[in-house]
């Protein structure tokens, strides 16, 4: 099939709401999504607001939700779809509307903010900082994401319940509280952050966040629940627990001294 013509149903209005509008556009073989929205850009709505930059998968601008799954544009293919079917496309619904298909994602950067960066000890003797590579490859997964925040998007705890987004950071910032934690140099203890300020008990690992994830990161299995379980060592162990009922005491993660 070289071409046909392709139905598109995309959400269209801002803040103050709006509502899904119905549209014919023509379409080639091989095409995404994006390629077809830009169609109809140029076409008939030349007013209608999608975020995108790179076209490749790799730079996280243009999620949005396809058929109600939080996607990526550019790497949605239409092949995946049947030609006489119905393409709906709405903006992320975890996030507050901009315009159409535009969000504000700036719930993303001030969690951001909130995470203690990495904390190096000294250096060795000669000046140099070394890792054994085995160390390296742990963390190396986490540092694929592209920030696209589908998983953010996709979780529920922040996307039914918009009262939990003060308490919450969501999957992506697990991921990194995860990759600093796995960090072989880094001498911060961030696990009593991740537990309350961050909010990681609220996690029920359904992991919807993992399914979701263009770069195949296993959020889930590989982030969220080791640092669960880092957080109920230190909370639970009973060596610390027994420390601190005779008095010793533990630095914490900014530092202070805990009894």
């Amino acid at each position: 099939m070289s071409g046909y013509e392709l139905k598109l149903r995309v959400w269209r209005g801002d803040r103050d709401g709006g509502d899904l509008a119905d549209y014919t556009v023509d379409v080639s073989e091989g095409e995404v999504v994006l390629d077809a929205l830009h169609r109809l850009q140029a076409t008939q709505t030349g007013d209608l607001a999608i975020r995108w930059n790179c076209k490749a998968g790799k730079c996280g601008s243009c999620s949005a939700e396809i058929n109600g799954r939080p996607r990526l544009l550019c790497m949605t293919r239409l092949s995946d779809f049947e030609p006489t079917e119905t393409i709906t496309v709405t903006p992320m619904r975890a996030f507050p509307v901009i315009r159409d298909l535009v969000t504000d994602v700036s719930f993303n950067y001030e969690k951001a903010k909130e995470l203690p960066g990495v904390e190096l000890g000294p250096r060795d003797a000669d000046g140099k900082r070394r890792m054994a590579q085995v160390d390296i490859e742990r963390g190396q997964e986490f540092r694929k994401c592209i920030e696209c925040f589908l998983c953010q998007d996709t979780c529920h705890v922040v996307r039914d319940h918009e009262d939990n987004k003060p308490a919450f950071a969501g999957p992506r910032f697990f991921l990194r509280y995860a990759e600093l934690d796995m960090h072989p140099l880094d001498t911060a203890d961030r696990r009593a952050r991740a537990q309350g300020a961050a909010g990681l008990g609220m996690c029920n690992i359904t992991k919807c966040c993992t399914e979701v994830c263009p770069e195949g990161i296993k959020i889930t299995d590989n982030a969220i629940i080791p640092m669960k379980e880092r957080v109920v060592d230190r909370k639970y162990d009973p060596l610390v627990w027994l420390g601190n009922k005779i008095g010793l005491r533990s630095k914490d993660y900014d530092g202070r001294t805990e009894v």
